[in-house]
């Protein structure tokens, strides 16, 4: 008895044994799987359900509030005689963080330590990081999907296991053999009519492992694709900084000595000035370190040459260029990863294409007309440019003495009218027909093309009308176009400044106003500026005004100011909400 009760008690202990690996296995896989169905659920609510113009927004007046708080608790110049006031510091990290460069304070007045937090802010703000981001985001939901797929693997090789069991046991003759079974669409269905109808289990099984293969090779790809896309961005970003800044830190301090000593006498650091500009520029932010902006370094054209294709690499030839990087390096590499990418742009006809999500990734086609049309602009306002400004009675191109210097000053402001805003000319001296253009161009957004791409199908007006049957919220029903609120926002600011208008017209007109409004909505910085020459009342108070080297913003009330920082985000924020205005009709 004692002999055989050894083997019964071993029996029972390693029963027990099993039964609790297999209960804790199956703890573990069911936490695995809540984890994961859980973080999910948070990516899509994240991705899907926020509207990304509410995350942006949130996004921006965060780093907005952290460069307000950094510039408050930071000293500035040692030689400003008065500090900047918290409103005007706010205003100037709301106006770094959207790329605005709107300025209510001199750019000399602040310290070496604030011109990097300034820098910083302008980097973290620009298009090509905030939609780094996005990509990132973009990975994570790659990622679960990836995991959640693998999840479904697993699942369906056990399915797969237990036919391929009752298959031995057809061949075994224990089960009646069965016949061919209609066509299959999905995995689900596969497995369904595997059990219960009366089919070859073997098509069924290899038809299931074909399946998994062809999902998982699918998604696989998708993921290392946008992983390959955000490691192409991050590079492009940091190659054209550190490129930009090393190039005009040799111009100024190995090639032309004279415009570091400009540097040297304002108090500016050499190294500070090019990384702040090259940031600037590449950002399309338009500040520079120096109270002139551009304009004490209109004769040195080297320099406006090395910051140009900053400007379009930065902004408007974004899209083509990353394009064009990502097709060179698919001819050099052969990877699968970069043929995806050139594949599979934002939009796509066919709905079996999984697009990438990335909005500045662009067909061929389209590529080729935004190059397009941005050269054809740019050719057009330089030739109205330069047939208005370029005759020696010019007040704007002053200064300047060979035709070389005009030619490359006003390329350099024409490049930067569409939204980086940096100035070699006084805008209040420049023809009236060119402040119009310049209008024009500013409101312009940076991937305004004069083409049809044959990709782009997105008709607007279908767009909004399935949308309306889908019961969407009254608010969407009347909102206003952009140009709509851009008059609102005009409108407002008259008000806050009627009394200025009323006593200060030459300064204060509507042209002057609608100006600033429009600059701040195209992120652009260009200014008319304030001068107290044109001043019409002469008072005591009169007498204390003094001409400052910041924006016509500058004189505005604070309510005043307040409107332009609204409409500083809102232009920030204007390709993610372009449906308003559509359900206004004028005819």
């Amino acid at each position: 008895m004692g002999r055989m009760e050894k083997p019964v008690v071993h029996h029972f202990v390693e029963k027990t044994k099993n039964l609790f690996n297999a209960s804790w296995s199956k703890l573990l896989a069911s936490f695995h799987q809540r984890r994961t169905s859980l973080s999910s659920l948070y990516l899509r609510f994240l991705t899907l359900q926020i509207n990304p113009f509410w995350v942006h927004l949130h996004y921006f007046l965060a780093m907005s509030a952290v460069g307000f708080s950094a510039l408050k608790i930071t000293k500035t110049r040692t030689n400003v005689t008065v500090r900047p006031k918290s409103l005007d510091l706010f205003f100037t990290s709301v106006s770094a963080t959207t790329v605005s460069s709107m300025s209510t304070v001199e750019m000399e007045a602040f310290s070496n330590t604030q011109l990097a937090i300034l820098t910083i802010l302008m980097f973290v703000g620009g298009e090509v990081f905030t939609s780094m981001l996005g990509l990132g985001l973009q990975l994570m939901r790659s990622k679960f999907k990836l995991t959640k797929n693998n999840i479904t693997t697993t699942t369906t090789d056990c399915e797969s296991q237990r036919l391929e069991n009752s298959l031995n046991q057809i061949e075994l003759g224990m089960v009646p053999s069965l016949q061919p079974a209609a066509p299959i669409q999905s995995q689900s269905q596969l497995v369904v009519e595997g059990k219960n109808n009366n089919t070859s289990l073997l098509e069924y099984s290899e038809r299931i492992k074909s399946l998994d293969s062809d999902s998982g090779s699918g998604q696989h790809l998708h993921y290392n694709s946008i992983k390959c896309l955000s490691r192409v961005v991050a590079c492009y970003l940091l190659v054209v900084n550190l490129v930009g800044s090393t190039l005009i830190f040799s111009y100024m301090k190995l090639l032309v000595p004279s415009a570091g000593q400009v540097l040297k006498e304002k108090g500016l650091r050499t190294l500070t000035f090019s990384v702040f500009t090259t940031v600037s520029t590449f950002t399309n932010c338009g500040f520079v370190p120096t109270n002139e902006n551009m304009m004490v370094f209109r004769n040195n054209s080297g320099l406006l040459l090395l910051l140009i294709p900053q400007v379009l690499l930065g902004n408007t030839l974004y899209a083509p260029s990353l394009r064009l990087l990502v097709w060179f390096l698919e001819k050099i590499t052969k990877r699968e990863e970069y043929g995806y990418i050139l594949k599979n742009h934002r939009r796509r006809r066919r709905r079996q294409v999984l697009p990438l999500g990335y909005g500045h990734l662009l067909s061929r086609s389209h590529s080729v007309y935004l190059a397009a049309t941005v050269s054809g602009l740019l050719l057009l306002h330089l030739a109205l440019f330069c047939s208005m400004e370029w005759t020696s009675s010019s007040e704007a191109m002053g200064g300047l003495n060979s035709s070389y210097q005009k030619l490359v000053a006003s390329l350099f402001q024409v490049v930067n009218s569409r939204h980086a805003g940096e100035s070699v000319v006084d805008l209040s001296l420049v023809a009236p027909a060119n402040l119009v253009l310049i209008i024009v161009m500013m409101y312009l957004p940076p991937y305004t093309r004069f083409f049809l791409a044959d990709d782009d199908d997105d008709d607007t007006v279908k767009t909004w009308k399935k949308s309306t049957k889908k019961g969407k919220k009254f608010v969407d029903y009347i909102l206003f176009s952009q140009l709509s609120y851009l008059v609102i926002f005009v409108a407002l600011i008259c008000i806050t400044e009627r009394e200025k208008m009323k006593d200060d017209p030459l300064n204060f007109n509507i042209i002057n106003i609608a100006f600033e409004v429009i600059s701040a909505y195209g992120n652009v910085g260009f200014s008319t500026g304030y001068s107290c020459q044109r001043r019409l009342k002469f008072d005591d108070d009169d007498k204390l005004c003094k001409d400052a080297w910041y924006g016509f913003v500058g004189r505005w009330s604070n309510n005043g100011k307040l409107i332009l920082i609204l409409v500083m985000f809102f232009g920030r924020l204007k390709s993610l909400e372009k449906g308003g205005g559509k359900a206004w009709k004028l005819n």
